[in-house]
């Protein structure tokens, strides 16, 4: 795991904080009944429940451990900060692109809430990256995966 820091808004703090609360008393708690059961069926070495359980609480402790690095070096957004119509994460900006014309508005999130399909870019993926600091009318070139992409910004709240 990284030391750097994580930026989640308020809501996405609150949405960790309260995953991490059902995996650490409901879900385990499930996962060792599910162990226990498998247990009293008698010979384990031969149980593909119990090493399904195993599994389960495997995958159950590494997210544990996940959520609890990320929120305790998580700093969290202050969304109600003037930003002088600079981008910054937490910002929202709407984007022209320059082939073809098409508007599109996405806000800026740390990468734990990441997520481009419900226009939330990470700041740290390129077109988050080569956002941060512009202002509106700024143009933008941005390298991506898929090949150069340039954007106009046409407006940052």
């Amino acid at each position: 795991m990284t030391d750097k820091p994580t930026y989640l808004t308020r809501e996405g703090r609150v949405k960790l904080e309260a995953e991490l609360e059902e995996l650490s008393t409901v879900e385990r708690k499930q996962v060792a009944e599910r162990i226990a059961a498998a247990k009293e069926l008698g010979d384990i070495s031969e149980s593909g429940e119990y090493e399904d359980a195993k599994k389960s609480q495997a995958l159950l402790e590494g997210r544990i451990r996940e959520l609890r690095s990320l929120l305790s070096r998580a700093e969290t957004i202050d969304e109600d900060q003037i930003s002088n119509g600079e981008v910054r994460v937490g910002s929202s900006v709407t984007v022209r692109f320059e082939e073809d014309g098409e508007e599109e508005t996405w806000t800026i999130v740390g990468s734990a809430e990441a997520s481009p399909r419900q226009g939330r870019i990470s700041n740290e993926s390129p077109i988050g990256a080569s956002l941060l600091g512009k202002r509106a009318r700024n143009k933008v070139t941005v390298q991506t995966p898929s090949g150069v992409m340039k954007l106009t910004i046409v407006k940052v709240r």
